[in-house]
C-alpha cells in the first residue's frame, strides 16, 4: 500500500473490477458503472480455533472468494490469494491462503506501517456511508496495524491510530521457512477473528448484522525484494528510491486508492449454516447511491475549475440522469458550509443524501 508522508500515515490504496454493469445516462451518451463483487458469509455453530489453519468442518464447507485481482482490475496477480469469511454470535471470521516463494518480514511493533512488508489487509465500513471504517492489516509475523478512519482520506481526515480492536485473534501459517532466501517457500495463511463488539458504535448498538450486509474489501500488498547479507529488503531503484508495491484486491475499484468505501464488495451475512445454500442481490438503491458519488466527484472536478460549488445539477450531467431506463429526480441544495445533492431512487422511492464530505444518508419517512 502507498503512502504519502505529507500528512501523517495518509496513505492512498486502491481497488476496481468489473463485476456487475450499471447504466447511467447522461449527457450524449451513456457512462458505465461497475459495481462490486459480492459474497455470503454463512453462520456456523462449530468453535473456531484460531490457528491459522481451516481445519474445521465449517470452513471446508465455506467457499472462497474469486482469486485477487489487480486493483486497477487490469493485471492478472504473480501469486495466488483468495479468502473465506464465516460468522457466529459474537464473531466475524476470516481465513486467508496466499501464494508467496519467498515469506518474510521485520516489523514487530504493533500499529506501525505494516504494509512496508508484504501484509493482507480488510477493510470493513458496516453502515455503508463511506465513514467511520475500519482497517486491518497483518504482516507473516502476525504483527497487527488496526485503524478507526473518520473519512476517507480525500477529504483530509486524520486517521486514529491509537484506536484498538480489543477481542482480536489472529495466527499465522508458514508453509515454508520465514525470512530464509535459501529456499522457496509455498505460501502463508492467516486466520483471524475480530468480536462483533469492536465495530459497536454504541453501549446498547445491536450490530450483529443476521440477514444484512456490510461494504468489506480485502487487500495484499507485495514487494519486489533485494537481499542484503542474507536479508530481504524492498527493492529501490536506480535512483535509491523504493520501487512501487503491487495491490492485489478481493473487489477492485479501477484507480489506486484502496480508501473509496463507495467501491468495496457486499458481504452478506446468511442465518443459513455453512454448507447451506443462500441467494443475495445487490439492492437496486445502491445504484442510486452510484450516482450520487458521481456527481459528488464531478462537484468537487467543478469547484477546482470554477472556484465555486454548482447550483444546479445540469452544471455535472448534461442530461437527466436515468438508471435502467428509469428517471432520478436531482436536487442540489448549496449553504453556508457546503452542499447537498438528494436522490429520489426510481426503485423504491427512498429519499438519499450526499453531502460536500461524501457521507450518504437515507432519509426516513
Amino acid at each position: 500500500m502507498r503512502i504519502d508522508l505529507s500528512y501523517f500515515y495518509s496513505k492512498i490504496f486502491f481497488v476496481t473490477m468489473i463485476f456487475l454493469v450499471v447504466m447511467i445516462s447522461y449527457g450524449q451518451s451513456n457512462t458505465t458503472k461497475i459495481f462490486p463483487k459480492s459474497y455470503i458469509a454463512y453462520h456456523t455453530a462449530e468453535q473456531i480455533t484460531i490457528d491459522g489453519l481451516s481445519s474445521e468442518n465449517s470452513w471446508k464447507k465455506s467457499k472462497s472468494t474469486d482469486l485477487f485481482v489487480d486493483i486497477e482490475g487490469s493485471k492478472i496477480p504473480k501469486y495466488k490469494t483468495s479468502v473465506k469469511m464465516l460468522w457466529d454470535d459474537e464473531y466475524l471470521y476470516f481465513f486467508a491462503e496466499m501464494e508467496e516463494p519467498h515469506v518474510w518480514g521485520n516489523l514487530k511493533q504493533r500499529d506501525t506501517i505494516i504494509f512496508y512488508n508484504n501484509d493482507f489487509e480488510i477493510f470493513i465500513d458496516p453502515d455503508n456511508d463511506t465513514h467511520n471504517y475500519y482497517e486491518f492489516e497483518i504482516n507473516a509475523l502476525n504483527t497487527l496495524w488496526d485503524l478507526f478512519i473518520t473519512k476517507p482520506y480525500r477529504e483530509g481526515t486524520p486517521i486514529l491510530n491509537d484506536w484498538d480492536a480489543n477481542g482480536f485473534q489472529s495466527a499465522v501459517q508458514l508453509n515454508g521457512t520465514l525470512n530464509n532466501p535459501n529456499d522457496i517457500d509455498k505460501g502463508w495463511s492467516i486466520e483471524i477473528a475480530i468480536p462483533f463488539k469492536a465495530f459497536k458504535t454504541s453501549y446498547y448498538h445491536k450490530n450483529v448484522p443476521k440477514n444484512k450486509f456490510w461494504r468489506v474489501n480485502f487487500s495484499r500488498v507485495n514487494w519486489d525484494f533485494d537481499l542484503q547479507n542474507n536479508r530481504y529488503y524492498r527493492k529501490k531503484d536506480e535512483k535509491g528510491k523504493f520501487k512501487p508495491e503491487y495491490n492485489w484486491v478481493w473487489s477492485p475499484i479501477g484507480v489506486i486508492n484502496m480508501h473509496r468505501p463507495e467501491d468495496w464488495g457486499y458481504v452478506y451475512f446468511s442465518s443459513k449454516k455453512v454448507g447451506e445454500q443462500d441467494t443475495f442481490k445487490i439492492p437496486k438503491d445502491e445504484k442510486t447511491k452510484q450516482l450520487l458519488y458521481l456527481l459528488y466527484r464531478n462537484q468537487k472536478a467543478y469547484y477546482k475549475k470554477n472556484k465555486r460549488w454548482a447550483i444546479t445539477c445540469n452544471e455535472l450531467l448534461q442530461n437527466d440522469p436515468e438508471i435502467e431506463g428509469k428517471k432520478v429526480l436531482l436536487t442540489i441544495e448549496n449553504h453556508q458550509t457546503g452542499w447537498n445533492i438528494t436522490a429520489i431512487s426510481p426503485f423504491t422511492n427512498k429519499l438519499y443524501v450526499i453531502r460536500e464530505d461524501g457521507r450518504i444518508i437515507q432519509k426516513e419517512d
